[in-house]
């Protein structure tokens, strides 16, 4: 893992090399081992790059990189996991004096030799890459297929900027932070902003799956080299017919594959374990491939209610890992909260960013690379929302429309309080975690026209994001507009292809791979293996979902390594009690955020609609934590990143 940053400029900024190297600068967690600068002055290029050495620790993995023909300038970020095999590849073609055995040289090399396009094509693994020809005066940047790397691009002046986080960009002389109003909507519908957006206008994140190409003052071209909707359409027009046993052996063999490419390492490696059924797979299959314990680690909880740990030791005795677990009090998790703004440079809201950087900064203290569980849900439909909409969409279809707001109306008008005094009569055993929080995010998806808005509920942080962005709409996305939605299989599918599109690179990638290269730990995910992912899109329903529950063919595979009672239990997920502590330990802090001038400033939020959340929740009516936790972020990046508002709808 890496950081990278650059720029293509029609006139050179004043000290070319002092400026590449603060932009880099601003990289150093990603890369503390080594960092380096180039640039040509005639061409009005620069590349700079902070490494963390994992293949080839000596110099001739450094970067920037030049190929041996002199063509090709490289800076990447990321691990290619089937380097070997294109090396082979490059000797069968003559290019055979390689200087070392770092991924960098060989993915250059083979630019040189088989273009830019091709070579990406070739690839098997997790990158972000600025590569320049200088044969051909073009910069192209890339963005691997599942979006496992980030890669923001902009314009600055007469200068295209470019940088694995935005910090970097915001390093060139003459950025000018402006705020998209249009993203700011998004980021409080969702709790991230979407790609291509980023919170600043003029700066795009690039799309998983694309390569942008730019010649010095040109326009920029993108380009999909690989298409997630395309072949998950395809794959649920025509799937595969192969029955329980055959889908089970080609998908474990799958798998095994994936993850015995992602244990070479040349530095110490582990794994996150949870003991749910994504991170269970993964270490049992690289505990059968290692000839020693593999380490894994875990993260618990003194509150009983979000602490996993007995599940994840039991899955570790069973395998034989060397496990360690950390377990942290409320006071030690709230700590991380002032450092998440520099973390997540631009408004992040998903609360399980705080374990997760918790859990990785513990491993970092062991390893240097870990492998997760991170991609099952979203491959193998393994989220409790898919069941619950399906559900709701097939149970209430047959109610006339007035029944169903009724019904929501009444429940949603119900304090917590009240419900959980109705819901004492039921036995436990019978209710989920939290019920009464559950009842109202059903009365919230009830009154749903359509089976698309059942899910933009399900996912939604402010429904209505107008309501606190004056003047402003999302831009168009397909999670809320129907026009770009995927049309692929059920509602289901259409659920899972939206969230691998949108969800998984700006949500759940984005929160790992910030917490992760924070201390300088290099995150793998096996089941992002893109050819796990058109493995399972070519497969019938009945191979994900079956029987009520998801990730079926995930499921039974584990159960050929650890016996299924060690895994059965209900999915919890990766949280803490927000709502609570915000009631709480964490009340000054919100309040002094919450204030209503503060809130004001600039124009950027209407304070009423948000202080109305904040009251209702802190009465107990209703929990908002969500809601008020992606104020909090956005209150808190504001302060830490000056900004000014833009007028972007």
């Amino acid at each position: 893992m890496c950081g990278l940053t650059g720029f293509l400029a029609s006139r050179l900024p004043a000290a070319p090399d002092a400026v590449l190297a603060a932009m880099a600068g601003t990289l150093r967690h990603r890369g503390p081992d080594a960092d380096g600068i180039w640039n040509d002055p005639d061409a009005g290029i620069g590349l700079g790059h902070t490494r963390l050495s994992i293949i080839d620790l000596t110099a001739a993995g450094t970067q920037p990189m030049v190929s041996s023909c002199g063509r090709m300038v490289i800076v990447y970020n990321g691990e290619v996991y089937n380097a070997d095999d294109l090396r082979r590849g490059l000797a069968a073609a003559g290019r055979s004096r390689l200087q070392g055995h770092s991924d960098t040289e060989v993915i250059v090399e083979a630019c040189a030799l088989w273009g830019v396009g091709d070579t990406i094509r070739r690839l098997i693994g997790m990158f972000a890459i600025a590569i320049w020809d200088r044969e051909t005066a073009t910069l192209s940047l890339v963005r691997d297929r599942l979006g496992i790397k980030p890669l923001y691009w902009g314009r600055t002046g007469d200068a295209i900027t470019f940088g694995s986080e935005l910090k970097s960009i915001r390093a060139y002389p003459g950025f000018y932070p402006v705020v998209d109003r249009s993203a700011l909507a998004a980021y409080m519908r969702l709790g991230h902003v979407p790609a291509p957006h980023s919170i600043y206008a003029g700066v795009h994140k690039l799309e998983p799956g694309m390569i942008l190409t730019v010649a010095r003052g040109g326009e920029p071209r993108i380009e999909r080299f690989w298409d997630l909707q395309a072949l998950a359409t395809e794959g649920q027009r025509q799937p595969r017919d192969l029955s329980d046993g055959e889908a089970l052996d080609e998908g474990e063999a799958l798998i095994r594959d994936a993850v015995k490419r992602r244990m070479i390492s040349d530095v110490p490696l582990g794994a996150f374990l949870s003991g749910g059924i994504d991170s269970s797979t993964i270490v049992a299959l690289m505990q059968a491939q290692s000839g020693r314990p593999v380490r894994t680690y875990s993260i618990g909880f003194t509150d009983p209610a979000y602490d996993e740990t007995a599940a994840a030791a039991a899955v570790a005795r069973h395998l034989g890992t060397d496990h360690t677990q950390l377990t942290v009090d409320a006071e030690q998790t709230r700590d991380v909260i002032p450092g998440l703004s520099d973390m997540y440079d631009e408004p992040f809201a998903d609360s399980s960013q705080i374990p997760t950087a918790l859990v990785s900064a513990m491993t970092r203290k062991h390893v240097t690379v870990a492998l997760s569980g991170d991609g099952g849900d979203e491959v193998f439909a393994g989220y409790n929302r898919y069941l619950l909409g399906d559900a709701v969409r097939r149970r209430t279809a047959c109610l006339p429309m007035f029944m169903r707001t009724g019904l929501a109306r009444g429940i949603s008008q119900m304090p917590l309080s009240m419900l959980s005094r109705l819901l004492s009569v039921v036995p436990d055993r019978y209710l989920p975690s939290h019920p009464g929080q559950k009842l109202h995010k059903l009365a919230d998806i009830l009154g749903a026209p359509n089976e698309m808005d059942i899910y933009r509920r399900l996912v939604a942080i402010w429904p209505d994001p107008a309501l606190i962005v004056p003047g402003a709409a999302p831009p168009r996305h397909p999670i809320w507009d129907d026009a770009a939605a995927p049309d692929a299989g059920g509602f289901i599918e259409r659920m899972q292809i939206i969230d691998s599109l949108s969800v998984l690179p700006d949500d759940m990638l984005t929160k790992v791979d910030r917490a992760s290269m924070a201390v300088g730990l290099e995150v793998r995910v096996p089941l992002l293996d893109h050819r796990l992912v058109e493995f399972a899109w070519s497969l019938p329903r009945r191979m994900r979902v079956r029987g009520g529950e998801g990730k079926w063919l995930l499921r039974r595979i584990l159960e050929r390594h650890v016996p299924r009672a060690l895994t059965s239990r209900a999915k919890t997920g990766f949280s803490l009690p927000i709502g609570d502590w915000l009631r709480g330990p964490l009340r000054d802090w919100a309040e002094d955020l919450l204030d209503p001038s503060g809130l004001a400033q600039d124009g950027m939020l209407d304070p009423e609609p948000i202080l109305d959340a904040w009251r209702a929740h802190l009465k107990g009516h209703r929990n908002y934590a969500n809601q008020i936790w992606a104020v909090l972020m956005f209150q808190a990046w504001r302060r830490r990143w000056p900004t000014s508002m833009g007028t972007g709808t």
